[in-house]
C-alpha cells in the first residue's frame, strides 16, 4: 500500500494538536529534575507565554472560521467543532500539569534554593510595613477599581492582564456589589520584599498578592468580601485585505488598534472563585463554558521571567561562550579583520549562538557602512530588536551618501508597531523603504553589499536562516552564509529587483525562492532520490525546519519512504507527518530537540556522497511559507561547511545525544539516558564544544 492509497485521518496528525504537543515537550523541560532550576521556571513561563499565542492567533482564527462559516482546514478527520473542542480539551490539560509542576515541584524547590515567593501572611509587620510603603507610593496612585452597577456597565477587558474581581458589602444598603480591578501591566509582577536582602536569599510577591491585602483603603465605607483573580486572552489575530486598501501602514494601524478589542477566546479564573463570580464573567464576556479555565494560583505563569533573570550562576545552565569565527577574529596585531577580504577568499558559513553574531553579521553591516569604497546597501528587516545597531548601521550608511534599500516586513506578527516605528526612522535618515508585496510577507533573511574594487563592482552577500536581531541572536540556533560568488550576487540582485520594483523573476542559479519555485524545487529533488532508491541506488533526504504541515511535502516523503529512501527529519515545532507506519512511513525517523537554545535553523538535504545537494534558510513546510511568503534556500556548496551539516545531524540521530522520538501513535518519547542509565548528552552542549574545539584548532 502506498501512501496516496491511505486516507487522510492515517496519513497526517492535526497542526493544532501537534502544536500542543510540542508546547508539552516544553514543559517536559520544566519538569526534568536535571534541568537547572531557574531553567526549569524558564520553561514554565516559556510554556505560557507559548499557550498565549497559540489562543490569540491560532485557536482565535479556528474560532473565526467556525462562527462566520468559513472553510476549516481539517486533515484529520474531525469535524472543526469537534477539533476545537479536542484543543480546549488538551490544552486545559495542559494547564493544570503546567499548574501542578509548579505548585509541587517548582516553587518548593525554589523555596529551599533561597528564591521564596511568598503569601502576605508569611509576613512579620516589618516587611508588611515595607511593601505598605512601596504599594502607597508605586501602585495605589495607578489603579482604576471599576464598579458594576446599573450606572457603572461592565468595564472592557482587555486580554493577557491580570484582574482581580471584588465582591463588596455596602453597610448601608446591606447590598453586595461587584468591582473589577485591573493590575497595571508595566508594574513588575513579582515585587521583592526587601530590596536589600542578597540574591543567596530573596523574597517575592506578586503584585495581585500586594493588592488584594490592601483593597480596603481602595474601598472606604464598604465591606471587602472576598476578591480572586482572572485572566482574559482575546482574538489578536490579524486579517489585512492588501488589495483593498492602497496604504499598507494606515491600514495596520488601525488592525493594531482593532486587535486590543478582539473578541474573548479563553478566560483563566482561580479555582476558588465563588459561582456568581463565574456566571456574571461568562454572561458579561459572552464566552462559552468550555473556555473558562479553572487553575491554582498563581495565573498567569509567564510573569516567571521577572525572576529567573536574577544573578544566581549556580541555578541556570553553565554558560557557553559564543566563539567569534576564525575568519571574523581579530589579527595578531588585534586589529579588525578586513571582512570584505575573508570572504573573497572563501565562503564562510557562521552558526549561531555558538558563534557570535555581533562579531560576524553585525561587524559585516557596520563595515560595510563605514567602507567608502560599499556603494549600496540592500537589506530585509522582519523581526529586530528595539536598539538594533543593524538597523543603526543602515542609518549610518544612508547618511554617509551610500544607496540603502531596507524591506521592512511590518506585518511580523506582533512586531507590527515596532516595525512601523522603524521603518519610518529610517525613512527619515534618507533609507529608501519598502514593504514588500501585496498579498506576501517578506520573510527571507538577506544582505546584499555592493562594493567597487578595482574598476568593477563586487557582490557580498549574507543569506541566513534567522532575523537581524542582535537579542534573539543569543538565544536562536541559526545558520548564516557570507559569500561573494557572483552567481549568488546575480539571484540576490534579480530577488530584491522583485521585492522593491515591478518585476517577475523566475530563474535563479543557486537559490530556491517562493511561492514560484520552492515548493516545486523540493518536491523534484525528493522525487529524485525515490527514483535513485527504486534504481538501487543509495539515496537519502535530511530535514531541519521549526514546521512540517504542508501536504504536497509529505506525500512525496512518504512515496520516498516506500520506495526505500533513508528520511531523517528533525523538526522543533509542529509536526504532521507520520513515523514509522508500515507501508508509508516506515523509512521515516523524526527527532526534536528542545533545550537552552531554540532550534530555528532550516536545512534541506539531498543525497549521499558527491551527489549531495544541501540548501540552508528561512522557509517552514507549511502553507504560509510556501505559497505566502518570500523565502530564500541558498545551496551550500564548501565541502567543509557540507561535513559540518552532515556532523551536526548526526548528533540528532545518532542516539548519543537526548532528543525526542515520534512514535508510531504520534507520541514523543523523550530519550535523556543510555542503556546503562547514564546521562546523554545536550546536543547543544555537544555543538558548542565542537565549535569551541574547531576554533582552538585553527589559532594552534
Amino acid at each position: 500500500m502506498t501512501g496516496t492509497e491511505l486516507d487522510v485521518e492515517t496519513k497526517y496528525f492535526d497542526r493544532e494538536l501537534s502544536w500542543l504537543a510540542f508546547n508539552q515537550r516544553v514543559l517536559e523541560l520544566a519538569e526534568d529534575p536535571e534541568t537547572p532550576l531557574l531553567e526549569r521556571a524558564n520553561f514554565l513561563a516559556i510554556f505560557a507565554s507559548n499557550l498565549d499565542e497559540f489562543f490569540m492567533v491560532r485557536v482565535a482564527g479556528l474560532k473565526r472560521r467556525i462562527v462566520t462559516g468559513l472553510a476549516v482546514p481539517t486533515n484529520i478527520g474531525l469535524s472543526p467543532t469537534a477539533l476545537l473542542s479536542e484543543i480546549n480539551k488538551t490544552a486545559y490539560q495542559l494547564q493544570l500539569r503546567h499548574a501542578r509542576c509548579f505548585q509541587e515541584e517548582i516553587n518548593p524547590a525554589l523555596n529551599e534554593a533561597g528564591v521564596k515567593i511568598v503569601q502576605w501572611e508569611d509576613l512579620d509587620e516589618a516587611d508588611q510595613a515595607i511593601l505598605t510603603d512601596y504599594y502607597e507610593s508605586q501602585i495605589y496612585p495607578v489603579l482604576m477599581p471599576m464598579a458594576v452597577d446599573p450606572a457603572h456597565p461592565f468595564p472592557y477587558i482587555s486580554g493577557r492582564t491580570l484582574n482581580l474581581s471584588i465582591r463588596v458589602l455596602n453597610p448601608l444598603t446591606e447590598k453586595v456589589e461587584f468591582a473589577r480591578l485591573k493590575v497595571p501591566q508595566m508594574l513588575p509582577r513579582y515585587v521583592r520584599v526587601d530590596a536589600r536582602e542578597g540574591y543567596d536569599s530573596v523574597r517575592f510577591i506578586g503584585i495581585e498578592e500586594l493588592i488584594a491585602n490592601q483593597l480596603d483603603g481602595l474601598f472606604p465605607g464598604m465591606q471587602v468580601i472576598d476578591h480572586h483573580v482572572f485572566r482574559l486572552t482575546r482574538n489578536e489575530d490579524m486579517v489585512i485585505e492588501e488589495d483593498e486598501t492602497e496604504d499598507l501602514i494606515q491600514a495596520l494601524e488601525k488592525e493594531l488598534l482593532r486587535r486590543r478589542f478582539g473578541p474573548p477566546i479563553r478566560l483563566e479564573i482561580s479555582d476558588d472563585m465563588d459561582e456568581d463570580t463565574i456566571e456574571l464573567l461568562v454572561s458579561e464576556l459572552g464566552i462559552d463554558r468550555d473556555q473558562v479555565y479553572t487553575l491554582p494560583a498563581p495565573l498567569d505563569l509567564s510573569g516567571l521571567f521577572s525572576i529567573t533573570g536574577i544573578p544566581r550562576s549556580d541555578l541556570k545552565y553553565h554558560p557557553h561562550i559564543p566563539v567569534t569565527a576564525p575568519a571574523f577574529a581579530p589579527t595578531g596585531s588585534n586589529e579588525a579583520p578586513d571582512i570584505f577580504a575573508e570572504i573573497s577568499r572563501r565562503e564562510l558559513l557562521v552558526h549561531h549562538p555558538y558563534e557570535s553574531f555581533s562579531t560576524t553579521v553585525q561587524a559585516f553591516i557596520e563595515q560595510a557602512a563605514a567602507d567608502p569604497n560599499v556603494l549600496a546597501i540592500k537589506q530585509t528587516l522582519y523581526r529586530t530588536s528595539g536598539d538594533s545597531p543593524v538597523v543603526a548601521a543602515l542609518i549610518r550608511a544612508a547618511e554617509a551618501g551610500k544607496q540603502v534599500l531596507a524591506l521592512v516586513e511590518v506585518k511580523a506578527r506582533f512586531d507590527e508597531a515596532a516595525n512601523i516605528s522603524w521603518a519610518r526612522k529610517l525613512e527619515q535618515a534618507g533609507v529608501h523603504v519598502v514593504y514588500g508585496l501585496v498579498g506576501l510577507k517578506t520573510h527571507c533573511k538577506l544582505v546584499h553589499v555592493i562594493r567597487s574594487e578595482g574598476n568593477e563592482l563586487v557582490h557580498y552577500c549574507h543569506i541566513g536562516t534567522g532575523n537581524y536581531n542582535p537579542k534573539t541572536s543569543r538565544i536562536y540556533e541559526d545558520f548564516g552564509l557570507f559569500t561573494a560568488s557572483a552567481e549568488v550576487g546575480k539571484d540576490v540582485t534579480r530577488l530584491f529587483n522583485v521585492l522593491s520594483g515591478f518585476a517577475i523573476e523566475t530563474h535563479y542559479d543557486r537559490l530556491l525562492v517562493a511561492p514560484l519555485q520552492l515548493r516545486a524545487g523540493l518536491l523534484s529533488r525528493i522525487n529524485a532520490e525515490a527514483e535513485k532508491a527504486r534504481a538501487g541506488k543509495p539515496a537519502r533526504v535530511q530535514i531541519k525546519c521549526n514546521s512540517m504541515v504542508d501536504e504536497k511535502i509529505i506525500d512525496a516523503l512518504y512515496e520516498a519512504s516506500c520506495a526505500g529512501v533513508e528520511i531523517d527529519i528533525w523538526v522543533r515545532g509542529i509536526c504532521s507527518i507520520r513515523a514509522q507506519i508500515p507501508g508509508l512511513s516506515e523509512n521515516i525517523r523524526v527527532r526534536s530537540v528542545l533545550g537552552r537554545y531554540l532550534e530555528h535553523s532550516r536545512i534541506f538535504a539531498f543525497g549521499v556522497g558527491e551527489d549531495r545537494e544541501v540548501y540552508i534558510g528561512s522557509a517552514d513546510l507549511m502553507h504560509r511559507n510556501l505559497d505566502r511568503r518570500i523565502e530564500v534556500l541558498v545551496r551550500i556548496d564548501s565541502a567543509d561547511h557540507l561535513s559540518r551539516i552532515d556532523t551536526f545531524f548526526s548528533y540528532a540521530f545518532s542516539g548519543e545525544a537526548s532528543t525526542w522520538e515520534l512514535l508510531l501513535d504520534n507520541t514523543w518519547q523523550r530519550h535523556t539516558v543510555f542503556a546503562d542509565g547514564t546521562r546523554m548528552p545536550d546536543l547543544q552542549d555537544m555543538v558548542m564544544e565542537n565549535r569551541t574545539e574547531a576554533r582552538s584548532k585553527r589559532r594552534r
